[in-house]
């Protein structure tokens, strides 16, 4: 029989590999981001065209790299960053394995671009499906730039499962946020179909967050510092009462590494206990240095899930720290009843040495003097004159002689009534609420029993629905106009969706590049709701917006509804719930809620008799 196994050749090799390295193209933008950074560079460009399918380029100014090292560079398992397997435990860069630009080259056309700074000339390649086409001496300036055009062009069952441009971008962004935060000394630049994103000039930390989301988020963040023997940590958390719905702002960094960790979360949270409302997550930018040799990396190709030596140690530091942080700066109430919050003293300041006031004396001052007498007229208020006797007032009136006695007044019963006594109905209680969630009114042929939330969320569904479709939503107007504050993804969707929202009823005054200002909001929204209402709608947009008009309606509608909603466990009058089912069963479709799950269910008379049947 002859043998049926046989080698692969390269190029299927890398191929099957880029199926794990590269997913989409923000796994291009990671990777090549990376090695910019581990070739030490301070000055950073990334170029995106059509969310990275047309192009993604990445423009360093770092060591560069030989003619030797340039070809070599897209075979698969070469690298600079380890020389051993004992390397793989004392990392102290981004990339070791050496399987990303072949991966990237198997599946797109790349063109290279690098120089070292002692050489005169540098070298310029062009690879389309790890196929290299040219290899040529060209004049370009210090370090390397990559260009990825047309990604997944040979693979087009894959290239047809990448999503919408929004979604892709979005995933971009996410990328991009996580190489900036953990380098803020490096000089970032990001455009995006010839327009500026992000210009972020190097600077620290707290100013690095800052810059990447919006200036509001100065006053949410909460240092935390804490050095251990096996632990440092440094960072921010955001106070409680900015806690948002979705987990888009928590990061972990690891030995400046982004990493998603589910143990250290639950840390952060345990942190938080008893400071948060159901279902809040709390932001957080959190820097961890560990010795190398106590972390394992090469778990997975994207590098971005860690194996600890000891978690729980890890676990214990992190919470003590971030409830030691709420606590030092008043966030976490403290029960002390006998402890003076103004004598307490920041731990930054404790090592501080006071210095001496000085005091200014004036030496010519004489207090004897005409000129040093204080001036005793503290006011020119002049006392008014004494006013007549109050009964001059009444001087000169006429008096009214007339006889009580002599005015008559109707006096005639009034026997009549507005209504008929037989259109007098005597009211009946026909609704009851039953453990605060659901409604029972009965019928003809039984009782029916509502859900209140799935049925208010019904009725809200297609009252938005109706006034997005068809522009008939009226708005309560804002005596004071509503500044809220996003990140820079979140205001891109916000204007993308501001026809939509504006149908709804709100009035958008003015739209900035990390804030918007509202000056009007539909009439079942309070002022207090409306920024729950964006939250929820964000979170529920965050796979992109539906391109067909109907669906982005849709969407919107939903997430309004569920928001605004009556929830369970709230109490309603007996007028209230009377609303809510005959609210119900005016609906187009009163048997399921928005999201295709029973609003009530029906018992006949028939049914009850049964349960009694012996």
């Amino acid at each position: 029989m002859p043998s049926i196994i046989q080698l692969l050749p390269d190029h299927v090799a890398n191929q099957i590999a880029a199926g794990e390295v590269v997913q989409r193209p923000a796994s291009v933008v990671k990777e090549l981001l990376e090695n910019a950074v581990d070739a030490g560079a301070t000055d950073i460009k990334l170029i995106i065209k059509d969310a990275g399918k047309s192009l993604v380029q990445v423009i360093d100014n770092g060591s560069g790299m030989s003619v030797t090292d340039a070809r070599l560079c897209f075979e698969r398992h070469a690298t600079s960053k380890i020389r051993q397997a004992e390397d793989l435990f004392s990392l102290h860069t981004k990339g070791f394995r050496g399987e990303a630009l072949a991966s990237i080259a198997a599946i797109a056309h790349v063109e290279m671009k690098t120089r070292q700074d002692q050489e005169e000339l540098g070298t310029h390649i062009v690879i389309e499906g790890s196929k290299f086409v040219s290899q040529d001496v060209a004049v370009i300036p210090k370090g390397t730039s990559f260009s990825v055009k047309n990604l997944f062009f040979n693979i087009p069952a894959r290239r047809n499962f990448l999503k919408s441009d929004t979604v892709e971008y979005r995933h971009i962004i996410d990328e991009f946020q996580r190489v900036a935060l953990a380098h803020p000394k490096i000089h970032f630049t990001f455009y995006h179909n010839g327009s500026e994103m992000f210009n972020l000039q190097p600077s620290t930390f707290k100013q690095r967050i800052v810059n990447i989301f919006s200036g509001k988020t100065n006053e949410k963040l909460v240092p935390v510092s804490e050095e251990t023997e096996i632990l440092n940590i440094q960072g921010f958390v955001c106070k409680p009462e900015f806690a948002k719905k979705n987990r888009g702002e928590q990061f972990f960094f690891v030995n400046d590494r982004f990493i998603k960790n589910g143990y250290l979360h639950h840390a952060v949270m345990a942190a938080y206990d008893g400071l948060l409302k159901e279902g809040a997550q709390p932001s957080y930018f959190l820097y961890l240095n560990v010795p190398p040799n106590t972390i394992d990396i090469n778990i997975h190709p994207t590098k971005t899930e860690i194996k600890f030596d000891d978690e729980s140690t890890l676990y214990a530091i992190l919470r003590s720290s971030i409830k030691h942080s709420l606590g030092q700066f008043n966030v976490a109430p403290i029960l002390d009843f006998e402890r003076d919050s103004n004598l307490d003293t920041p731990y930054h300041y404790k090592n501080l040495v006071g210095a001496t006031p000085t005091i200014q004396v004036d030496g010519s001052f004489n207090p004897f003097s005409e000129e040093g007498k204080p001036n005793r007229h503290f006011s020119n208020y002049n006392k008014p004159e004494a006013t007549a006797h109050w009964e001059s007032l009444y001087v000169g009136l006429k008096p009214d002689n007339d006889d009580v006695e002599t005015i008559s007044f109707e006096n005639m019963e009034v026997t009549s009534s507005l209504f008929n006594n037989d259109e007098i109905e005597q009211a009946i209680h026909k609704t009851h609420q039953i453990h605060k969630k659901y409604i029972v009114n009965p019928i003809k042929s039984g009782m029916i029993i509502v859900d209140q939330q799935r049925a208010h969320q019904r009725i809200l569904y297609e009252q938005f629905l109706t006034n997005i479709t068809v522009n008939l939503a009226s708005s309560q107007q804002l005596i004071f106009p509503l500044h809220l504050y996003f990140t820079n993804g979140e205001m891109q969707l916000i204007t993308e969706l501001k026809p939509s929202l504006s149908n709804t009823g709100f009035v958008f005054e003015e739209t900035n590049e990390d804030s918007v200002v509202i000056s009007g909001l539909p009439v079942n929204v309070t002022e207090s709701e409306a920024s729950v209402v964006l939250e929820q709608l964000l979170s529920d947009l965050q796979d992109g917006i539906p391109e067909s008009s109907f669906s982005q309606n849709d969407t919107i509608a939903k997430s309004m509804a569920k928001s605004l909603a009556i929830k369970t466990g709230t109490y309603l009058t007996e007028k209230e719930q009377e609303n809510i089912v005959n609210g119900l069963f005016a609906c187009k479709d009163p048997s399921v809620s928005p999201f295709q799950k029973p609003t009530f269910i029906t018992m006949r008379v028939e049914d009850i008799d049964k349960k009694f049947a012996l």
